[in-house]
């Protein structure tokens, strides 16, 4: 098992004395057992995405955000704040199994923001990220069975809350599907599909609980 530490880079950026753009961006820190360099490895990758959205913001989001605001003068109404948050959850933490996910959320104006979902699992034993498809290595037609018990749990779903899903989420769900958008919890496997891939916004990011179809991977 890690332990498990948070970064957090923050800061309000201004355009003519207005606060126009807001970030925040927190991602992990491991401290293993298992693996040292491993988990050094694995550290740096995530410094480096956070140097990397940082970029983003200052170079991509902020210059939008202080344009829009110019048209604005004297700040009134007050310029609505661009905003930017990433923040991780881990969701499992196992031996020397470690996977979180990453909310990656934009506010641009508007009604309402956009939240893209990013997500990884770790061995920290080996330095390698696990597949989706190593959880079924006896099965070489796994997506078939987990998109049919998405339809099954959508199909549910659909009973307690019509229209929750889009007519066409049987096609969509296999359209839109892809082996990376996965993380481990306690109870197995969850595949998630991005805000409008297979439902209207309302719905959120759509996930799906999969059983383990064996033991738990271990650090043997």
């Amino acid at each position: 098992m890690q332990t498990i530490s948070t970064n957090i880079c923050q800061r309000t950026m201004y355009s003519r004395g207005i606060p126009v753009f807001q970030y925040k961006i927190s991602y992990p820190c491991f401290h293993t057992t298992y693996n040292i360099a491993a988990a050094r490895k694995i550290n740096q990758y995530y410094s480096q995405y956070a140097r990397k959205t940082e970029e983003y913001c200052r170079t991509i989001l902020f210059p939008q955000a202080a344009d829009n605001a110019k048209y604005i003068p004297d700040n009134q109404p007050p310029f609505n704040s661009y905003q930017f948050l990433s923040e991780y959850q881990t969701t499992c933490n196992r031996d020397c199994i470690v996977s979180l996910y990453t909310d990656r959320y934009e506010y641009l104006g508007g009604a309402h923001g956009s939240t893209t979902r990013l997500s990884d699992t770790w061995n920290f034993k080996t330095c390698t990220r696990l597949t989706l498809e190593q959880f079924f290595p006896s099965d070489p037609s796994f997506t078939q069975a987990i998109f049919q018990e998405i339809e099954s749990q959508i199909s549910g779903r659909q009973k307690e809350t019509p229209s929750s899903y889009f007519d066409d989420y049987a096609v969509l769900l296999r359209k839109n599907f892809h082996p990376e958008n996965y993380y481990l919890d306690d109870n197995g496997i969850v595949i998630y599909y991005q805000q409008y891939d297979i439902a209207p916004y309302s719905t959120g990011i759509p996930t799906f609980s999969i059983p383990f179809q064996e033991n738990f991977p271990t650090c043997a």
